[in-house]
């Protein structure tokens, strides 16, 4: 580790954050940790001093893949060519309700 800090030498986490109003979990932002615990540990500290969350997730930033927004275009163009597959296709029946 010639002229690395340990913190260079960790790897990233990324953290995300389930609020107490929200179903699902959001990304909060990124941290380096030796390992997953502390990960968790060091995300619950950084991510929700104020009690915002319910439940967090740490992710190795290593093990997420995503799409190129340069590629947004060619990468979302064979779903929009199935217009059936959004619900503005069907017309709703009168007698249904809470749709």
């Amino acid at each position: 580790m010639s002229g690395q800090s340990p913190q260079d030498a960790w790897p990233l986490w990324e953290v995300f954050v389930r609020g107490r109003r929200g179903l699902s979990h959001t990304h909060a932002g990124s941290l380096h940790a030796p390992d997953a615990q502390m990960a968790l540990r060091n995300a619950r500290d950084l991510y929700t001093r104020r009690a915002e969350g319910v439940s967090i997730w740490v992710v190795p930033s290593t093990a997420i893949t995503a799409s190129s927004p340069d590629e947004k275009d060619p990468f979302f163009e064979p779903a929009a060519d199935k217009p059936y597959r959004h619900p503005t296709f069907y017309e709703i029946p009168e007698g249904v309700k809470h749709l």
